[in-house]
């Protein structure tokens, strides 16, 4: 009995052209996971500017409307529908006080929530319960708050925390100076760069 040797091994393996194509395809499979993490990752940073814009714009037409600052507001429990307690007011003295990462409802970083939440400026309850005055989540995972005088910069900041470094980087390059101890962005490091594989809560001067 003759068995062609010839013929089995023809049919055994791949082609040249079939390795490259398998290639090709894993090529623009890797190329677009890639391409989507980095569309992913610009819509953060995009996201972290235009919500400081935001919050900014939502604290300033408070101020506009109420003559006082969200948060500071000495008349807010009867400004608003929904649930109030006289314990939400502010002192009315001009500044948010308390931490921008507080868990203290009894602080004006945490009130100013509540405050916003009220007036329709934000999302979100008005009602006692935490979520009422709870800082939004930024798009890194990390929290959105607000505080005074923080790291070297004066006035009301708007934080946001947890960012990674090489986001920092970024958000530096396109907002300012490059340097977290210095200008209208800081990070609560005081160190002249951001390194790639740390977390910072980053400042920025209202």
């Amino acid at each position: 009995m003759n068995i062609d040797l010839s013929a089995r091994r023809k049919q055994s393996g791949f082609t040249l052209v079939e390795i490259a194509i398998v290639l090709v395809i894993i090529g623009l499979l890797v190329g677009g996971v890639l391409k989507g993490r980095e569309m992913i990752t610009n819509a953060k940073i995009k996201r972290i500017e235009n919500d400081f814009s935001g919050v900014s714009a939502a604290i300033f037409a408070y101020q506009d409307r109420y003559g006082v600052l969200p948060g500071d507001d000495p008349s807010a429990s009867t400004r608003f529908s929904g649930t109030w307690r006289a314990a939400d007011n502010g002192n009315g003295n001009g500044n948010i006080s308390g931490g921008w990462n507080t868990t203290n409802n009894g602080q004006e970083s945490r009130k100013i929530w509540k405050h916003l939440r009220g007036a329709g400026l934000i999302a979100g309850p008005v009602d006692n319960t935490n979520a009422s005055y709870q800082q939004p989540s930024n798009s890194f995972g990390g929290l959105l708050g607000i505080d005074l005088n923080l790291y070297n910069l004066s006035g009301h900041n708007i934080v946001f925390g947890e960012i990674p470094g090489d986001i920092a980087q970024i958000l530096e390059a396109r907002g300012d100076d490059g340097n977290p101890s210095s200008g209208s962005i800081q990070s609560h490091n005081s160190q002249t760069s951001y390194v790639i594989d740390q977390r910072y809560d980053i400042g920025y001067r209202q």
